[in-house]
């Protein structure tokens, strides 16, 4: 067995394996361990309270000189930035918020939500090119995937096709169709 090349350059990592490196230190200012909850806020809530609302905080009640070292801490509060018109809707689902965050992390980490109004950050929606794509790629696409009896595999396959091919000769400007 041939041993690699010292040489070699390792495997790409996904960004997502970065994020709790460069975002730890401040987050963890914030009381958060880690991005998830951050990140997986739309999940954990569903779209549409994740809309109107954004953790901001967790807030760890300190232990007190002769607390038990071992002992698993005490519930904390999850700061939450919420727009003033949701917020009595927010106060009312606050047991099911807690719960499913509860949830997300395995363990009973967050006994109350505390509600902050005020005007939350939302990521404006970007625009996916529409990939340009010849008669006969698509010819070449349609019968690649042909032999695929699954419906909804065949057209997510031949959706990316599509965009593979698409992209591929948008990203090069000397590829451009003119």
């Amino acid at each position: 067995m041939r041993k690699p090349s010292p040489r070699r350059k390792p495997f790409s990592k996904p960004l997502a394996d970065f994020i709790d490196v460069c975002l730890g230190p401040s987050l963890a200012a914030q009381g958060f361990a880690t991005s998830d909850i951050i990140v997986a806020w739309p999940e954990i809530v569903g779209e549409r309270l994740a809309e109107f609302t954004q953790p901001l905080k967790i807030e760890w009640k300190r232990k007190g000189p002769n607390a038990d070292p071992d002992a698993r801490p005490e519930p904390a509060a999850l700061i939450i930035r919420v727009e003033s018109a949701f917020a009595l809707e927010l106060q009312h689902l606050s047991p099911v918020v807690v719960e499913r965050v509860n949830a997300h992390y395995g363990w009973r980490c967050i006994g109350k939500l505390v509600l902050k109004q005020g005007p939350v950050r939302r990521a404006k929606p970007q625009k996916t090119p529409v990939p340009v794509v010849r008669e006969e790629d698509r010819q070449r696409i349609g019968s690649a995937v042909e032999a695929i009896e699954e419906d909804g595999l065949k057209a997510a396959l031949a959706r990316l096709g599509t965009a593979i091919i698409g992209t591929a000769k948008t990203s090069d400007p000397r590829k451009r169709e003119r």
